[in-house]
């Protein structure tokens, strides 16, 4: 059966509820109903609403072999109906199921925000094959097909752009609220939307490891974790149902003996049972926690379970790998000067050199100059100098480019640049003839466009940063400086049990978060409080060793769904100290101020919906805006 059947079929039973103690409260307070009717009536309440209490108590107590808090709803019930209180016990199964209805109803609110995940994948492809193009089911792609996405169309896979421009709507996957850009070599997502353009598209992935495969699998995983507040409310809903029962017959016997009559002694622990049952203190922590977890998966974060997400707001140290994590993880000219002529064309000689190498500093210079617009000098006879660098030929003659070696093997002279191209802290690359230096170029990794506003939300909520890289010293120290990170929060030339034991000695302070992307993060992200991997862009190994999984490349977003961990802290407080708080009054006032039935019952379940509603406001959070 569908969650939405049981959905439906819990509101027409309440429905059927609803009707029957309508019926008997217009034969009790109205107008007297035909001989026999009023039974039925109420017959009809305590089955639409009795049974499928009952059936839950049953399964619970037959399968799983514990108490269920339907059983006490059940008992209270047939407990004033054997006092002559029908009525009374109607309105309390019609109660009953009015708030398991509309707990089902919100809950399902949330799941199904995560469940949604499931309809994301289109059927059909349209793949280029040898007599053109075709549909096939997404499930024949594999990878190395190339597929055409027209405007509107759903990405069917992951993949890359090998041909065609044009803007996608991310927002499904990443959470990212702006289209984003998309021009050859840029990596397309499983389920995201070509808004404009024609692109040609290779696959990457299979669909059983694709992104929204992983997102599926980490939020199924996600469900079945349990939070330490899930797993403390389980234990003391199972634990507490079995007291109110045995409380409750104490409470008869006590009354008894106080002189009570049999059914005035039953009436009161009835509504002792209803006014001490945990309905409330149970809901209210799953309410949040499912919440928080759906509200985070549409903003692009994935938490593996309520553990994970209750951790986060405890952590004191989030310590960040480097490469890849705070920085882009690609090569970008940073620097420029030519030493003869103007910058542009200086810059047409570089790429017209570089245009027949594959080395990453290659890529850089490319993709700069195509960013400017400038369009590569013809050069030929491309020789490469393997740690060197390379040389060719142009209209002029002879020209040269690499690092300092190549420098010597040309015979040339170190010329006066500036000190930051000189310092090490950037790959140099020297551009030269024969024995003259024409210019210079430094290319280096850069920090992510939202690594330093990242790193001040999380510094603004109290949170300690530690940058933990195996690069050279001066590299970390360059990226650090600009992230604004103090010379003591930066590691360099870590191996990857170092940052195992970096985080174990930051751990004594307090909880750890670790930030990582590729294998050599795996061990630190297992030792960590709490990993977080980035999902679409980082390996498989840090995949699995995380607890969160940021599916974006927006590092903001981290301190967004800590944000979120600490909001969802704050609404559990809110809703223990207020079921607790209720279920205290309520049993005061049944034990001591013979509060009447009804009343019990409209304060318990007004109590359990309240929390419920309350939990729910997180799905509202504003993370997928931000």
């Amino acid at each position: 059966m569908t969650h939405e059947s049981e959905d439906d079929s819990g509101i027409y039973l309440t429905l059927l509820c609803w009707i029957g103690l309508g019926l008997g409260a217009l034969d009790a307070f109205v107008q007297p109903l035909p001989l026999g009717l009023t039974g039925a009536a109420l017959g009809l309440a305590y089955l639409a609403g009795g049974v499928p209490a009952a059936g839950t108590a049953l399964c619970e107590l037959i399968v799983r072999r514990r108490l269920d808090i339907d059983l006490l709803m059940v008992v209270a019930a047939l407990a004033a109906a054997a006092v002559g209180a029908a009525l009374e016990g109607a309105v309390l199964l019609a109660l009953f199921s009015l708030s398991e209805t509309l707990e089902n109803r919100a809950m399902g609110k949330a799941r199904r925000a995560v469940e949604a995940l499931m309809d994301l994948r289109p059927e059909f492809a349209l793949r280029e094959g040898p007599e053109g193009v075709e549909e096939v089911p997404v499930a024949d792609l594999q990878p190395g097909d190339r597929v055409i996405l027209r405007p509107g169309a759903r990405v069917p896979v992951d993949g890359r752009v090998v041909a065609g421009a044009g803007h996608l709507d991310e927002s499904t996957v990443t959470g990212e609220s702006a289209p984003v850009r998309k021009a050859a070599g840029a990596l397309v997502h499983e389920a995201t939307v070509n808004l404009d353009g024609v692109l040609t598209v290779e696959v990457t992935r299979s669909l059983a490891t694709s992104t929204v495969a992983q997102m599926i699998r980490l939020v199924t995983e996600a469900q079945a974790m349990k939070s330490p507040s899930e797993r403390f409310s389980d234990w003391f809903g199972q634990r507490y149902t079995v007291a109110v029962l045995l409380g409750s017959v104490l409470a008869y016997a006590g009354f008894r003996l106080a002189g009570f009559a049999g059914t005035e002694a039953l009436y009161r622990a009835a509504t002792l049972l209803v006014a001490a049952s945990p309905c409330a203190v149970v809901i209210s922590v799953p309410a949040a926690i499912l919440s928080a977890l759906s509200a985070a998966a549409r903003g692009g974060v994935l938490f593996k379970g309520g553990a994970a997400l209750e951790g986060l707001a405890e952590v004191r140290t989030f310590a960040f790998d480097k490469t890849g994590t705070l920085t882009t993880g690609q090569a970008a000219v940073v620097g420029i000067v030519a030493l003869e002529g103007d910058e542009p064309a200086f810059l047409a000689l570089v790429a017209g050199l570089e245009a027949q190498s594959e080395h990453p500093i290659a890529g850089a210079l490319r993709r700069e100059v195509a960013a400017r617009g400038i369009a590569p000098a013809l050069v030929g006879e491309v020789q490469s100098y393997p740690s060197e660098g390379i040389s060719g030929q142009d209209d002029k003659g002879p020209i040269w480019a690499g690092n300092r070696r190549m420098l010597a093997r040309m015979g040339a002279d170190m010329p006066d640049l500036p000190p930051a191209m000189r310092d090490g802290a950037e790959t140099l690359v020297l551009v030269g003839r024969g024995a003259k230096v024409l210019g210079a170029v430094t290319v280096a990794d850069v920090p992510r466009a939202s690594a330093a506003a990242a790193l001040v939300a999380l510094r603004a909520s109290g949170a300690d940063i530690l940058l933990m890289t195996g690069d050279r010293a001066e590299v970390a120290a360059r990226i650090g400086a600009q992230l604004g990170l103090r010379p003591d929060e930066v590691h360099a030339g870590l191996m990857p049990a170092d940052k195992v034991r970096l985080v174990d000695i930051a751990a004594a302070r307090g909880k750890v978060a670790f930030i990582g992307d590729g294998v050599n993060d795996a061990g630190a992200l297992a030792r960590a409080d709490v990993g977080v991997a980035m999902g679409v862009a980082g390996s498989e190994v840090a995949l699995q060793a995380a607890d969160v999984a940021l599916m974006a490349e927006d590092m903001t977003k981290l301190a967004a769904a800590r944000t979120l961990s600490r909001r969802t802290a704050r609404v559990i407080r809110q809703n223990l100290v207020l079921a607790i708080g209720a279920m205290i009054g309520l049993v005061i006032g049944s034990a001591f101020f013979n509060l009447p039935l009804p009343l019990a019952v409209l304060g318990h379940e007004g109590g359990t919906v309240l929390v419920v509603l309350n939990g729910l406001r997180l799905l509202a959070d504003p993370i997928r805006a931000r």
